[in-house]
């Protein structure tokens, strides 16, 4: 922990210091918690049972990537067609994962950026993207077509499934990112964004929009769910959730018809809910 502060210092102070800092230190210390990123000795947010959501924000890490975009250089990357290379910072290579990682990179278009950490037994469908300072737990499946943004932590054991979406964040940098626990199923064309934070064992089914300012109504415990000042939503544990509708309560709402999208918890999860969950475990 005493190098990661000395790492952490070392971040605050360059970043603070856009001017005169010098480009060659930034680079090496971003180059150092990059590493530290990638092996997950470093998070941009953390378990911490003593706040509100769980979870503490790492600012200087945050503080640290964006110094490594300030002080990278446009570099061309390899690509299918060697007349047409990719062109991205020289900062922000994409990462290196040999068969000892454990890591399944099912080939087809995928791309994990150096500093996300991806766990033991994930497996990464074609085309999907997870992106720097991303956490992604042991053993989860990351499907085709989904994303796992910036400083996104997902846990151990949990299905983001096709075309799904977990935004991320990196400023401002104090923001909780996006955390979803362990054993969680994120289901198709879901979008998760703005520090909403979905506790272990949800259900969050196909084409939920949640962010962290949205309400949330809970029908078995006859109660609305909503953010406050400084704590984003929170879906509860092992809640299952689906898109839902309420209806425009202004009076030329109500003359028009109209209602608005909202997700709506259903039930708590039960034993019937995680045999269908359960049935991905055969393509492991």
């Amino acid at each position: 922990m005493s190098d990661h502060n000395e790492l952490a210092e070392k971040v605050e102070q360059l970043f603070g210091d856009s001017g005169g800092a010098s480009r060659e230190a930034a680079r090496a210390v971003f180059a150092t918690l990059r590493a530290e990123l990638s092996a997950g000795r470093v998070r941009a947010a953390e378990p911490d049972p003593s706040t509100p959501t769980g979870w503490k924000v790492n600012p200087w890490v945050k503080q640290g990537i964006l110094l490594g975009f300030r002080s990278g250089d446009i570099t061309p990357f390899p690509s299918g067609n060697p007349e047409h290379p990719y062109l991205d910072k020289d900062t922000l290579p994409q990462r290196r994962i040999d068969p000892s990682a454990g890591v399944r990179l099912v080939p087809g278009g995928s791309s994990i950026r150096d500093g996300a950490y991806v766990g033991p037994g994930v497996i990464c469908m074609p085309p999907m993207y997870i992106n720097i300072g991303a956490y992604v737990g042991e053993g989860s499946l990351i499907d085709s077509h989904a994303l796992v943004g910036s400083c996104a932590q997902v846990g151990c054991r949990v299905h983001v499934s096709a075309a799904a979406q977990i935004g991320g964040v990196l400023e401002p940098v104090g923001a909780l990112p996006v955390i979803v626990e362990d054993e969680v199923l994120v289901g198709g064309n879901t979008g998760l964004y703005e520090g909403a934070v979905v506790r272990r064992r949800a259900v969050i089914a196909a084409g939920v929009v949640l962010t962290g300012s949205t309400p949330i109504y809970d029908l078995p415990k006859e109660r609305m769910i909503t953010a406050s000042p400084g704590t984003p939503t929170i879906i509860p544990e092992g809640a299952v959730v689906v898109p839902g509708a309420r209806a425009v309560t202004a009076k030329v709402g109500r003359e028009w018809g109209l209602s608005l999208a909202t997700p709506v918890i259903v039930k708590y999860r039960d034993d019937r809910t995680d045999t269908k969950t359960e049935l991905e475990a055969w393509i492991r």
